[in-house]
């Protein structure tokens, strides 16, 4: 409850008891729930999203002028659709907040722009201090019979996470992907996620990213890639409504399966970032770590997503991709007592990408950052193939089949891919910052979850070396 007045709560006792309506009516009301970030798109397209309970938008206040929001979504409970989990284990989205948004103006054209009195972060025209994080969500997955305990803020740190990272003062946030992991219930007299909301509806995504992350989300502007939990038969309705940077087009918001070839991809798209460089986004929601059949849907939209990338690549000659899903880095699994099992980068992205070019991305292409993985890896290679970083350690249930300090010979994470450096952190939970030091040199910083350096790694074009091979 707010505060009364000062002279209310100053007044003789037996008055005030007497006044107390009238006086308590003279409080403020209370300001709405809601959630407020700064998102960037095609171009360096700056969109200021807020989510609120509330019948209309808000006005964004940008210096002294007022400017009206609109409206990208409406409340809505939308029906049961098919998802990843049997019907039995699923239910109906509820998105109960309005979404609003509007573009802000370039960065060098106003000093201060708000919301209901918070502060946005504003773009910075050539972002120079960078966090990178990914696979942030709290995973209770029914068929993978996985349950992290999400009220455990060691076993689920992602709130700690944000507001370390905010503490570091980035220009920019990037995540590589997958935002919400908690899509069924938690089971009867599991204390540890007891009481957590599940689904693909708001009370999900809010306690899987909203709050938690809310720290960091005022800290800085943000590029959200796109990860395979936020597909169609996952959480797309909440991506589509919430981070995509570009305007929400009818029947591309996962809510008709009728309509999932349009909402399960989208186009890449650049964001520049000072000194001839750009980060080119890309959404692999709908890879397929299997690979594809020529003819496969899939085969053909990334065979497509590949040329549009190749266009935009050739804007600069400099380029940071940002993808889910890496086609450059190593897994590990192992089933039971069994051997490890080295697992190689997405063959989806690299049969289809590489059936347009061998060397699976464009030449001006120098590092790839990604998540899916959930670790933190550093690769870079003698062959002509960009340095490749995961940064899928920020919150989800992390791997902890180990990586071999040194790969054995011939291992690769793709065909044609030389390694000639190789560092990597099993299961320790932290974020990744990456701080410009000359056009084509990057200080890259590996955080805990409390903000100490576990280790460090320098990018000079295309190459990039760790001074541990190995956290422990």
């Amino acid at each position: 409850m707010l505060p009364l007045p000062r002279f209310c709560t100053s007044l003789p006792a037996a008055l005030l008891a007497t006044l107390l309506g009238g006086c308590a009516a003279l409080a403020p009301a209370p300001a709405p729930e809601f959630s407020s970030y700064v998102v960037l798109g095609e171009n360096g397209r700056a969109v200021a999203r807020v989510l609120i309970d509330a019948p209309a938008c808000p006005p964004l206040q940008i210096d002294q002028r007022s400017v009206a929001m609109s409206v990208r979504s409406r409340p809505a409970t939308l029906p049961l659709r098919p998802t990843v989990s049997p019907v039995a284990d699923s239910k109906p989205s509820v998105f109960p907040m309005l979404t609003c948004e509007a573009e802000l103006p370039a960065a060098a054209s106003y000093t201060s722009a708000s919301v209901l009195g918070r502060q946005l972060p504003r773009p910075a025209a050539a972002p120079r201090r960078i966090v990178v994080l990914g696979d942030t969500g709290c995973r209770l997955a029914d068929h993978a019979q996985s349950y992290q305990a999400c009220n455990d803020q060691n076993a689920y740190p992602f709130a700690r996470i944000a507001a370390a990272a905010a503490a570091w003062q980035p220009d920019l946030v990037i995540h590589v992907g997958d935002y919400h992991y908690r899509e069924n219930a938690c089971p009867a007299g599991n204390a540890g996620c007891a009481g957590s909301p599940w689904g693909y509806g708001w009370d999900a995504w809010q306690a899987d990213f909203f709050t938690p992350g809310a720290a960091l989300l005022q800290a800085a502007p943000w590029i959200m890639a796109r990860g395979n939990h936020e597909n169609c038969a996952r959480a797309g309705q909440g991506y589509w409504r919430w981070l995509d940077p570009r305007p929400l087009l009818p029947q591309r918001d996962c809510d008709d399966p009728a309509n999932d070839k349009l909402g399960n991809y989208s186009a890449p798209y650049a964001v520049p970032i000072g000194q001839d460089t750009q980060l080119l986004v890309i959404d692999s929601a709908s890879t397929s770590w299997r690979g594809f059949k020529p003819g496969d849907t899939g085969w053909d939209m990334y065979r497509d997503n590949y040329r549009q990338l190749a266009e935009l690549a050739a804007q600069a000659p400099r380029n940071l991709g940002i993808v889910h899903h890496p086609m450059l880095a190593m897994g590990a699994d192992r089933k039971g007592d069994g051997p490890i099992q080295l697992l190689k980068g997405d063959a989806g992205l690299q049969q289809s990408f590489g059936s347009l070019n061998p060397l699976y991305l464009p030449e001006n292409i120098q590092t790839m950052l990604s998540g899916h993985v959930h670790l933190w890896e550093q690769m870079s290679f003698s062959s002509p193939h960009p340095s490749q970083f995961v940064s899928g350690f920020s919150g989800t249930a992390e791997d902890i089949v180990p990586l071999p300090v040194q790969l054995p010979e011939g291992v690769t994470p793709a065909p044609g891919a030389v390694v000639e450096a190789f560092s990597h952190w099993i299961d320790g939970f932290g974020f990744m910052t990456m701080e410009r030091q000359g056009p084509d040199q990057w200080l890259v910083l590996i955080h805990d979850l409390q903000g100490q350096i576990r280790n460090r790694c320098q990018i000079n074009g295309r190459h990039s070396r760790c001074e541990r091979d190995q956290v422990k």
